[in-house]
């Protein structure tokens, strides 16, 4: 996953409605009224989430007769939680280093006034 399409991922969970949609849709697919029931707002607003979800990557839309059918695509989230796990493990490692430094005896040093 490129740098433009992992911002357009996290930009697009940013949002608890979109958040929203996304766990009704971890359920299976549902159609737009239905996961607009939830919300608030008009379906412009609706219909400009779906978007956001959508260029993510995130959702898949399909027409079914008069029906928009909104399915989720774990795909980007999961390439997104890989970059997170690669950046948890050099932290965690380094935070393992400063406890072991410590365990052992060693002191953090601070820089005091210069005499």
């Amino acid at each position: 996953m490129n740098e433009e399409q992992l911002t357009t991922v996290f930009s697009a969970l940013s949002d608890s409605t979109r958040r929203g949609m996304l766990s009704q849709l971890a359920g299976g697919e549902s159609n737009v009224r239905t996961l607009a029931e939830q919300y608030e707002i008009s379906q412009p607003a609706i219909s400009k989430h779906l978007r956001v979800l959508e260029r993510a990557g995130l959702i898949t839309r399909t027409k079914q007769g008069r029906e928009n059918i909104v399915k989720a695509d774990p795909k980007p989230m999961e390439d997104a939680a890989d970059w997170i796990q690669i950046y948890a493990k050099y932290w965690r490692m380094h935070f393992d280093a400063v406890e072991n430094y410590l365990a052992a005896g060693g002191q953090l040093l601070e820089k005091g006034p210069e005499k």
